[in-house]
């Protein structure tokens, strides 16, 4: 039989079938013989263990789209990275490392923020200026309200969507208004690894039955985060994941300028000029700062 993992805790496989039975499974021990892990994410085929009991074991794991590191998953299409305007207010920095390390993994990223409602239109109007000019698409939501969730919905539409954010910004607000029955079967699958419902410990994939289309539409809810540590990024690199300096950097006097301190650098008479939004420009110092003063970690690669 066949169907796709929607969440893995602790050895134990969640595993959507066509027929809407969710079953438990193990991972046969081939997968571990050939150092391959099961992913959220992942089309799998199973043999049923016990069909009352709904359990089974992964078999077969089918080629899959991509892969990301950071959150463990596959076969995405897309990430959003979701943010409050306001309550709590955003870490622009915060935002930057996520967008970066996307980036990393060459994934498209919609940037939405909630809670429209209680924001002034000058606050929209800062964050939109920043991000739209960088080629990022902005989307601005209330769930609380239910506003903006069709345009939402048109960007989500038959793809599968990795959404990540800070805790405390409507991430589960937003999962429970596209998809309902969300609460509910986590509910069910907290009984199973007796754990707390509330708390998004593990990526997990919701399909958004509401949503038709000749592609199923996924979401995969991540664990929310506080920090973000920039991993694998080159000092020199860095300067790649601020697209809006790119128009600006053959104007500048030195070749690799690093738009920090050089004479003549076009990227901060941009910056003078209003034409790269500051609190960009001032997040590419502070990590590039912290790239430059970063010691050598060393130890064992990421592995799937």
């Amino acid at each position: 039989m066949k169907g796709k993992i929607i969440k893995g805790i602790a050895g134990f496989y969640y595993v959507d079938t066509p027929s809407g039975v969710i079953y438990e499974c193990r991972a046969k021990g081939i997968f571990r013989n050939q150092n391959i892990k099961p992913l959220v994410g992942d089309d799998v085929e199973i043999d049923i263990i016990d069909q009352d009991k709904m359990t089974g074991n992964v078999t077969n794991i089918f080629p899959r789209k991509n892969v990301l590191i950071r959150p463990p998953v596959a076969n995405v299409d897309q990430a959003m990275i979701l943010f409050a305007i306001v309550h709590p207010n955003p870490s622009y920095n915060l935002l930057d490392r996520f967008l970066i390390m996307m980036g990393q993994q060459k994934l498209p990223v919609i940037i939405c923020f909630n809670k429209q409602d209680i924001a002034t239109k000058q606050e929209q109007q800062m964050l939109s200026d920043a991000y739209e000019k960088c080629g990022y698409q902005v989307l601005f939501i209330s769930v609380a309200k239910s506003r903006g969730i069709e345009a939402l919905q048109e960007v989500l539409q038959g793809k599968t969507t990795v959404i990540a954010g800070p805790s405390g910004v409507g991430k589960s607000s937003l999962i429970n208004l596209l998809h309902p029955q969300a609460n509910m079967e986590t509910g069910e699958l907290s009984k199973k690894i007796a754990r707390g419902k509330n708390t998004t410990r593990h990526s997990e994939l919701f399909c958004i039955n509401s949503m038709k289309g000749e592609h199923s539409t996924y979401m995969m809810d991540t664990p929310g985060f506080t920090s973000l540590y920039l991993k694998d990024v080159a000092l020199q690199q860095l300067r790649d994941y601020y697209p809006e300096f790119e128009p600006f950097e053959p104007a500048c006097r030195f070749s690799g300028c690093s738009h920090i301190t050089e004479p003549d650098c076009a990227v901060i008479r941009a910056l003078s000029e209003n034409k790269i939004a500051k609190v960009r420009y001032d997040n590419y110092r502070i990590l590039y700062e912290e790239l430059k003063n970063q010691k050598p970690v060393y130890g064992k690669k990421e592995k799937i």
